[in-house]
């Protein structure tokens, strides 16, 4: 097993091939990992010096990756933090424990003087990587600890929309029911999903940022020149690659919500949202156009439906139950 460490950015599309294919093998290989994704996040937000580590079996095949990036004298996965709601090292199954222990040489050997403390963020639930790099930075007399970050609440979606329906309180149950009544009986409806590069426009995207402005005040601040480029870019690419679930509320003609999901391994993830609380508020379009993903989701026939992180209450309304989403911290003494 050997081990290459690339620090320009070309490595993105010199890995791609064998970057995908890992993916298939790895043990934990969110959408965040994926090639488009951890390029396209560089691009805009990568900062520092780029250290990607790849490890290779004997006979040449891509067993591990770490994208890796040190600000300062920190260590941090590309990605992390913020917009990427799962990061973790891409590892082959069938190598787990001797590629975590090629990566952890490398960052003990080649690596000692370019960082000084790491934090990998954004670690899911079911991840390795807790257990194990905390144990081999231990054995090199490191301090390591974990720490649960945040929370994703997670939906676990039956056959159809009536034995979700049953599965929920009979109190929410009655509210998803009424809302949906309510909005329908006092405007002109209209709901879409965009999935394909020829139905996106950027109107659409337009929409989806100004939507979002209006949820809050504090969410026009979100909006700079490089997150507007970043989302841009990864809704375009996404729609290209097939894992786009773009949804929008239209209430008599005028856009009312917006809800940004990606449909990814059998399940859709909500990355972002959008409402209209000034006009629309009081027809609760943002609860609404939930209702309506969550009924597409399962007439697609996905497994779950990903609130990704936050424990904002209306997400446990609808039926999810809290993952959580863990950090390491290590600090070579």
């Amino acid at each position: 097993m050997h081990v290459t460490c690339y620090t320009s950015a070309d490595a993105f599309d010199e890995l791609a091939e064998a970057w995908n294919d890992l993916m298939g093998r790895a043990v934990s290989a969110p959408i965040f990992m994926t090639v488009e994704y951890q390029k396209i996040w560089w691009q805009h937000f990568g900062r520092g010096n780029l250290h990607l580590i790849a490890v290779h079996a004997d006979d040449g095949s891509l067993v591990g990756l770490a994208p890796l990036f040190v600000d300062g004298d920190e260590l941090h996965f590309v990605g992390c933090v913020d917009v990427s709601d799962y990061l973790d090292f891409l590892i082959d199954r069938n190598h787990l424990e001797t590629v975590y222990a090629a990566i952890v040489n490398h960052l003990s050997g080649e690596m000692t003087a370019a960082w000084r403390t790491a934090y990998f963020c954004s670690l899911p639930c079911g991840s390795h990587t807790p257990e194990l790099l905390v144990q081999l930075a231990q054995s090199q007399g490191w301090t390591a600890s974990v720490r649960a970050e945040e929370v994703c609440p997670i939906i676990t979606l039956p056959d159809s929309w009536e034995a979700y329906l049953a599965g929920l309180s009979k109190k929410q149950r009655h509210e998803i029911r009424r809302k949906i009544r309510k909005l329908e009986a006092a405007a002109e409806t209209r709901w879409q999903v965009i999935e394909s590069p020829a139905e996106l426009t950027d109107a659409h995207i337009e929409t989806f940022v100004q939507l979002h402005r209006k949820s809050a005040r504090e969410k026009d601040e979100f909006w700079d020149a490089a997150m507007l480029s970043f989302f841009r870019a990864v809704i375009r690419k996404f729609a290209e690659k097939g894992w786009l679930k773009f949804y929008f509320l239209e209430i008599n003609g005028e856009p009312a919500a917006s809800l940004l999901c990606f449909d990814y391994h059998n399940d859709i993830l909500v990355y972002n949202s959008g409402f209209d609380a000034e006009k629309f508020g009081e027809l609760s379009p943002g609860n609404v156009i939930i209702s309506y993903s969550i009924r597409h989701a399962i007439e697609l026939g996905r497994a779950r439906y990903d609130f990704l992180r936050g424990d904002e209450v209306y997400k446990f309304r609808f039926g999810a139950v809290a993952d959580e989403v863990f950090g390491v911290k290590i600090k070579r003494v």
